[in-house]
């Protein structure tokens, strides 16, 4: 069957849904265009061409001069998977602890200027891009690392049974991508990469995200406090959120996972909402700060090319991307660390590869994290 005619896991209305649908309150309001799945770089992309079109061609160079890029493809070197020629694409999407700089200040780990990878998502853009899969890696999966090199040039030796984030702390993006393929078996194409500081003025520059918490929440660690009910988050806050382990669910990273993909989801429903383009001062403004925030591999490196990945991406609509967990269990040495759950992790990596849906047996009976349906939009 085609990843067009199969329900996904996670999809409202699909076989896979877990939960209520929750529909917005107030007044009915009039039919409107199929809204569409706005990632932060089809923000940016848009922003630019609202401003193309006042004529205001310095400000393309201005944006063009805020992005920061690596040459992932020559650190890794021609011992890759094999790029499959059917229409998708895969893009692996970190969020990272650094703290140096501004990040120092926004709390947890360490201040020695040191990082990690606090979020992993594989996104899956399947033929046609209409359709999409989000797969979130945890970090505190333990792996065999492969022996990489980073883009300075500096190979590090492999490791066996370490977390998966110590391939960040160890080689940045180069080893990252390199480790997700080792584990995969499916090349990514593209790399993106978003700090906490630039997560942060994100949210605040989108006026904060509405949702609806069903338990409180309190963390000293994230520095989030919320009792149950509806909330607009602040960038402060919404980083709180997607950040938090032991505030809420089993205080595992799985946890975590399942309000980050909430979270997400929420920022889809109330991007439809947001008028950027009457607003070209909000546009320009957040155009700025994605530009500052992201960091990306070298063929997205340009404001064109992401104008050109952006456009790809904005014919998803929220109800066609599933979210899930690559399944996993708890160490039974260690319950604060999860292993890969071999046989039905590979489902989901040879669904991907052939540009098929993730069948619900993938994510069946695997650890979850005690959190799904604590946070949800509005």
């Amino acid at each position: 069957m085609s990843a067009e005619s199969t329900p996904e896991p996670g999809i409202p209305g699909g076989s896979g849904t877990n939960g209520p649908r929750h529909r917005a309150k107030g007044r009915r309001r009039k039919p409107r265009e199929k809204r569409k799945g706005l990632q932060i770089m089809a923000w940016t992309a848009a922003g630019i061409v609202v401003l193309g079109g006042t004529g205001a061609g310095y400000l393309y160079f201005k944006l063009n001069g805020n992005l920061k890029s690596v040459d992932i493809d020559q650190a890794l070197g021609t011992d890759r998977p094999k790029k499959v020629d059917n229409g998708s694409e895969n893009i692996l999407v970190l969020g990272s602890d650094t703290r140096s700089g501004s990040n120092k200040d926004l709390g947890g780990g360490t201040d020695d200027g040191s990082a990690r990878s606090d979020t992993a998502m594989i996104l899956h853009i399947y033929e046609g891009h209409r359709k999409a899969s989000v797969v979130s890696i945890p970090r505190d999966t333990l792996i065999d690392r492969p022996e990489c090199t980073d883009t300075k040039g500096d190979t590090h030796q492999a490791a066996s049974g370490v977390m998966f984030n110590e391939a960040y702390s160890t080689g940045g993006a180069a080893c990252t991508v390199k480790t997700v393929e080792s584990v995969t078996g499916i090349r990514m194409d593209h790399y993106l990469e978003v700090d906490f500081s630039g997560f942060q003025k994100l949210i605040d520059e989108l006026g904060g995200v509405q949702v609806t918490t069903t338990k409180d929440i309190n963390d000293p660690d994230s520095h989030l406090d919320l009792e149950a009910g509806p909330h607009r988050l602040n960038g402060k806050q919404a980083l709180g959120l997607v950040r938090t382990r032991h505030g809420v669910g089993d205080g595992s990273d799985l946890g975590r996972i399942q309000l980050q993909q909430a979270f997400i989801k929420a920022l889809i429903e109330q991007a439809k909402d947001i008028d950027l383009f009457g607003n070209p001062k909000r546009l320009y403004d957040l155009a700025d700060t994605a530009t500052k925030t992201v960091t990306t591999d070298s063929d997205l490196g340009s404001v064109n090319r992401l104008m050109s990945f952006a456009d790809g991406l904005k014919g998803i609509s929220s109800k066609n991307m599933s979210m899930v967990t690559m399944p996993v269990q708890y160490d039974p040495a260690d319950p604060n660390r999860v292993i890969v759950a071999e046989k039905k992790a590979q489902q989901v990596w040879t669904a991907l590869k052939n540009d098929k849906p993730i069948p619900k047996s993938a994510t069946q009976g695997t650890a979850k994290g005690d959190a799904d349906g604590v946070v949800s939009a509005g």
